[in-house]
């Protein structure tokens, strides 16, 4: 349930887009649309801009933010490629608070629907129904074209102890891949490894398994635990991805390389 501090973030919030006529209206996504806020939850607003004012409000944007509570800290989604959003931190109450500036005409494109707290006229309305929300794809083939290219490299940086490089690696697979397709699995979103505990318990100790100690021994067992969840979640996908499958022969066959050449490893 939406907590009294999340929702009076969203009370105090709504007069100052109201009073802004360049903004068409504001709504919320993420937890807030699947009824599953809890007292951890960000708030993820969505705020359209009216056509004409995008330049104005993206040059102000880091003024409105400061408008709507005691801004901590902030700095643009440019990671997720989402140079539009604010991602900012608020006290009083402490919450994590996404600000997705875009222009009205591009609400017709997202992966939601999410729900509107206010508009002007019926503008977000009839945007949202010039076309369906459609969940983000995911590239099997770009999966596939790079998942025994990074199991080759990881295994080097095993053989050269940079452990934490190898480390990283195994991050970047779960989230890439690994994550997505086991969303990819049980119907749900391919976005990372987001909810993937609730999403999918009975495989969530084979993800555990690709989890590993700054130790070689231990990377060596996450590669391979990786290796062995990819093979399978793409065959339970029926990936329509055309296999690599020298790729895959030699990158197997080079980290049994390197897990029997450092066996006596401590």
């Amino acid at each position: 349930m939406i907590t009294a501090g999340q929702q009076g973030f969203i009370n105090k919030a709504l007069p100052i887009f109201k009073r802004d006529e360049r903004i068409a209206g504001a709504a919320l996504g993420g937890s807030y649309v699947r009824g599953a806020m809890d007292e951890y939850s960000d708030l993820n607003f969505i705020v359209a801009i009216m056509p004409g004012h995008v330049d104005s409000v993206m040059a102000e944007r880091h003024e409105i933010a400061e408008k709507l509570g005691t801004l901590l800290s902030y700095f643009p989604g440019n990671h997720a490629g989402l140079p539009n959003m604010l991602i900012c931190l608020y006290d009083e109450p402490l919450i994590h608070v996404d600000l997705h500036f875009i222009p009205l005409e591009a609400l017709r494109h997202r992966t939601e629907d999410p729900v509107i707290i206010y508009e002007r006229g019926s503008l977000l309305t009839d945007e949202f129904a010039r076309e369906k929300a459609s969940a983000p794809s995911f590239d099997m083939q770009w999966a596939e074209d790079r998942f025994w290219v990074w199991i080759h490299y990881a295994a080097n940086r095993v053989a050269r102890g940079e452990l934490f490089d190898v480390l990283t690696a195994l991050s970047e697979l779960r989230v890439q891949i690994l994550g997505p397709m086991m969303q990819i699995k049980h119907g749900g979103i391919p976005f990372g490894v987001r909810h993937i505990e609730q999403l999918a318990p009975e495989e969530t100790p084979m993800l555990e398994q690709t989890i590993a100690l700054h130790d070689r021994k231990s990377c060596i067992r996450a590669l391979k635990a990786a290796t062995d969840l990819y093979i399978y979640l793409r065959g339970a996908n029926k990936s329509p991805a055309y296999h690599r499958e020298g790729a895959q022969k030699r990158a197997l066959q080079y980290l049994s390389h390197i897990s029997d050449k450092f066996s006596q490893d401590s």
